[in-house]
């Protein structure tokens, strides 16, 4: 957002419109700097996103009382309509910043925001108009101060709050200097309240460490019930998103399965380029839909540059296995971006080969392609390819990650998947060219489905059963807008492909 009497949220992304990495089709912020998803709510109708926002420059401040929270709405998740700043730093108790927190509608039916408000502690604030622009904050804020060193638990982990029956639940996470130097491992600190202005701190919701590594924070926690299993999906300042399924009764968690959303090669501690934060919201059709960050894959002095910083992925539909994992999937209302269709069907593709597809071309791109194999050992789709390969993108489905020297099929189901951006861009501002990659269990002769989503300066990667994988790409060269398919090691068939032209909905 920018600050009222300056330009206008349109005039911002008209003045930004000629920046080729400006996605078209992804919600970014009109302008500066853009972090976590935080208080996203359906509300009569419409879905309301709110995210961590410098509205002043394209960085994120630290503790200087830059940190507000912006807010745009949509009907549709497609289309989104920017809206004035929701919080803003200017309260004794977080007036170093109004960092992040969640929504939720109160006993009164009153929606709700609770935010971690720096330096006092967990703050409350509630708005009564349809759109949700004004916002009036809790007059006894902070509601959970900032605790005394040694107190046992700490709120700096930003809250996450719930109903039950007739009592209020709010839940924090670790993300303090304390834990980090101590070497605690994730974990997370239950309140309770009747009335919303007095809390007490019951105990730890839960004690991780199981699954996580040494170091691994609970950042942002949203906790969720689905089906008959609960969701604590939350973010390591170390690497990344993830998530715990398990069950919850006298209010505690127990973790009894574990998945990540983000997956480095090498550095699991650079977390620039990829998926980062996360946040869901119930709409009106009982569907989980979930928000997540993707940070700048450049420099730090390119993004001051640039005016702009950070977008958000696309909304994704929550979903849960049968052995608790979570499935994520491209919500199905982006279907209205679609335009000039191409199809094609049944290629052949020798092995060591590759072809390009003519009529596929562009950076603004939704592709579906479904695969089969024969003697391949890798095979794929390569996007944002300049004429002379020196730029592309790969997606890279390998159906032998361990080099095995067995025949294919009596080899184990787990299959790799690679979002590969090791030659996705020449310019010398790009930082992180570490590629994502995830396992994914597919049995031999079974056909695989890869739908591919390209806007300019990200490609995301949804893979049957659930998979995802997001990485921001930046291409230097005007020409790098080709699609190629390939298989290495043996023949593979391409068995139908569709490929849409996608719209945008921001000036470009």
């Amino acid at each position: 957002m920018t600050r009222a009497g300056a330009e206008t949220a349109d005039q911002s992304r008209l003045r930004l419109a000629s920046d080729p990495y400006r996605p078209a089709y992804h919600f970014l912020a009109p302008c500066n700097w853009l972090n976590d998803p935080n208080g996203t709510i359906f509300w009569k109708g419409r879905y309301h996103l709110f995210y961590q926002n410098n509205p002043d420059a394209a960085f994120h401040g630290g503790a200087t009382g830059t940190i507000h929270w912006g807010h745009a709405v949509s009907e549709d998740l497609v289309h989104w309509q920017d809206l004035p700043i929701a919080l803003a730093p200017v309260d004794s108790y977080d007036r170093d910043g109004c960092y992040s927190g969640t929504a939720f509608v109160n006993m009164e039916g009153v929606p709700t925001i609770i935010y971690h408000g720096v330096p006092g502690g967990i703050c409350l604030a509630t708005s009564r108009d349809e759109l949700l622009v004004e916002w009036e904050k809790h007059p006894a804020n902070p509601v959970i101060p900032t605790p005394e060193p040694g107190s046992g638990y700490t709120v700096d982990g930003a809250p996450c709050a719930w109903i039950e029956g007739d009592t209020y639940y709010a839940l924090t996470g670790n993300t303090s200097r304390e834990e980090f130097e101590g070497q605690k491992p994730d974990r997370a600190f239950l309140y309770r309240s009747v009335d919303l202005a007095h809390w007490a701190y019951l105990h730890p919701l839960y004690e991780g460490g199981k699954y996580t590594e040494v170091g691994e924070d609970c950042a942002v926690p949203d906790f969720f019930p689905m089906g008959d299993r609960h969701v604590l999906l939350f973010a390591s300042h170390h690497r990344g998103p993830h998530y715990y399924t398990g069950t919850y009764a006298n209010q505690k968690f127990t973790p009894e399965r574990h998945g990540r959303m983000a997956f480095g090669e090498t550095n699991f501690s650079n977390r620039t380029g990829i998926l980062n934060e996360c946040q869901t919201l119930l709409d009106g059709n009982g569907r989980r839909v979930m928000f997540g960050r993707l940070s700048e894959g450049r420099y730090g002095y390119v993004q001051r540059a640039s005016g702009w910083s950070g977008i958000m992925g696309l909304p994704m539909a929550l979903t849960m296995g049968e052995q608790g994992e979570l499935h994520l999937n491209p919500v199905g209302e982006l279907e209205a971006l679609r335009r000039n269709p191409v199809r094609l069907s049944d290629i052949q593709l020798a092995g060591d080969s590759s072809i390009t597809l003519d009529g596929v071309r562009g950076n603004r791109l939704e592709i579906r392609a479904v695969f089969s194999w024969e003697g391949a050992e890798e095979f794929g789709l390569s996007v944002c390819c300049s004429p002379d390969g020196a730029e592309q993108t790969l997606i890279r489905f390998n159906v032998n990650p361990n080099d095995s020297t067995q025949p294919q099929d009596r080899l184990s189901p787990d299959r790799l998947l690679v979002l590969d951006v090791t030659r996705s861009s020449e310019s010398q501002a790009v930082k992180n060219r570490e590629s994502q990659r995830c396992t994914v269990r597919h049995a031999y002769g079974e056909p695989i489905e890869l739908r591919v989503f390209v806007d300019r300066s990200i490609v995301e990667v949804f893979a049957q059963g659930g998979h995802y994988l997001g990485k921001r790409i930046y291409p230097a060269r005007s020409d790098s807008v080709g699609v190629q398919l390939f298989s290495l090691g043996g023949d593979a068939t391409l068995h139908a492909l569709e490929a849409w032209e996608m719209d945008a909905i921001w000036p470009i």
